[in-house]
């Protein structure tokens, strides 16, 4: 049961940067994020309004609101861009992952926790895989520009501020209110954006649906309900730990569908970002007393946990 749950997970959060590739392929990002996250509250508001029907604490709506835009708005956003203007999904997953890499290297200055030099060199040379890739890939003909490179490093740098948010600004809300709420803020987001942009209108072919109904059962409530069945069998570490099979797993899932090609440079890279992973899971944690797990931002909770033997708490 618990490889099957561990596949489950690694599959369904692959399938995230799969679905940003299906989806621009027939409509801008703009409007396959504002029908993602309008079907997600669509579902979610219907949830809540059967079995909840409580009141929210002001204070509450706005911590969660502002993880959302962090860990779903800003970093959805680079990741569905990135994969319109051309970035491999391979490639995105894999600097996508390297957030709790950066997130382990950074509590120690952001957080008083402490940082060993393995971490710091594990970081440095995380981003020096990801160089070897990124390199390899802009070397293939047809490459996507450079500059598109750097939206997963934004989407990254949303995911390590929401967890620092999330550090910062505990919560006690449940899985189910939190995301509600998260998503509730990035579907406002990405519908105003959509509408400003002249996206809002879906494209009436099959595939853009197709689409959108992968990344809604796949990406959103798949990702999520593997990943609360792990921590809920083993630990927020477990799950976390799984997170760093995604990028060779999107490799695979993107040559299979999309005929996305690795290079032996990235090969190369994907090996280095692997010792990277080692050197930070194998520094010593200082010991802290557990605390509750509560609703992360997409993949927040998984890549936070790096920073800490305890659970995040929202």
């Amino acid at each position: 049961m618990s490889a099957l749950l561990a596949v489950g997970f690694v599959l369904m959060w692959s399938s995230g940067f799969v679905g940003a590739v299906l989806g621009t392929a027939s409509a801008g990002s703009e409007t396959l994020l504002a029908w993602r996250f309008l079907i997600v509250v669509l579902v979610l508001g219907a949830w809540w309004a059967l079995t909840r029907r409580r009141r929210l604490p002001a204070r509450e709506v706005a911590v969660h609101a502002l993880v959302g835009l962090l860990s779903q708005g800003v970093y959805l956003s680079g990741v569905v861009w990135s994969a319109e203007l051309g970035v491999p999904a391979g490639i995105a997953a894999l600097i996508a992952a390297l957030q709790p890499i950066a997130a382990a290297a950074l509590a120690g200055p952001l957080l008083g926790e402490r940082t060993s030099a393995s971490q710091w060199l594990g970081l440095v040379l995380g981003l020096g895989g990801v160089a070897l890739v990124v390199a390899g890939d802009l070397a293939r003909p047809g490459a996507a520009p450079a500059l598109a490179y750097a939206l997963p490093f934004l989407a990254m740098a949303g995911l390590v501020a929401a967890t620092f948010t999330e550090r910062r600004l505990p919560s006690e809300l449940p899985l189910g209110d939190s995301l509600l709420i998260q998503s509730g803020a990035s579907a406002v987001v990405f519908t105003a954006v959509a509408a400003l942009t002249g996206g809002l209108t879906p494209p009436t072919d099959g595939s853009f649906w197709f689409a959108v109904a992968w990344v809604v059962v796949l990406s959103t409530f798949g990702g999520y309900g593997f990943y609360w069945l792990n921590v809920r069998r083993g630990s927020v570490t477990r799950a976390s730990t799984l997170l760093y099979l995604t990028p060779p797993t999107t490799m695979v899932l993107a040559f299979v569908m999309f005929g996305e090609q690795v290079t032996a440079g990235g090969l190369l890279g994907l090996g280095v970002c692997v010792v990277a992973v080692l050197l930070v899971l194998r520094s010593p944690r200082s010991p802290r007393s557990p605390r509750k797990v509560s609703a992360p931002g997409e993949m927040m909770a998984a890549c936070s946990s790096t920073t800490s033997s305890a659970p995040p708490r929202t």
